[in-house]
């Protein structure tokens, strides 16, 4: 049952980007819960230049079959020409959790 989940990392230029957005995920049933993590700086190669800037990490817990609708609601919204949206599977959770996320996340 596990496998059918997945946690999303997205990262946002700022906090107010970040609380839209998981705002907007989580009205629309594509997650059932979204962390916003604190301010940390980000290190990357962007137009082969090296660039250094605070961003807002969010986590976001959803299910496999939602996962294209999500990543394409991101991309809309997201203000970044390339948005990270990395989705890693779930191995292992809690049964009652898993169940729970199952419930709110849009089937």
């Amino acid at each position: 049952m596990s496998t059918d989940f997945r946690i999303v990392f997205c990262s946002c230029p700022d906090r107010g980007t970040a609380k839209a957005l998981a705002e907007k995920v989580l009205r629309q049933r594509l997650a059932g819960c979204v962390n916003i993590g604190a301010t940390s700086t980000s290190m990357y190669w962007w137009d082969d230049h090296l660039h250094s800037d605070d961003e807002v990490v969010l986590t976001i817990k959803t299910t496999t079959g939602q996962l294209p609708e999500l990543f394409s609601a991101l991309q809309q919204a997201h203000p970044y020409d390339v948005p990270e949206l990395l989705a890693v599977p779930v191995s292992e959770g809690g049964n009652e959790y898993l169940d729970w996320l199952a419930q709110v996340v849009r089937s």
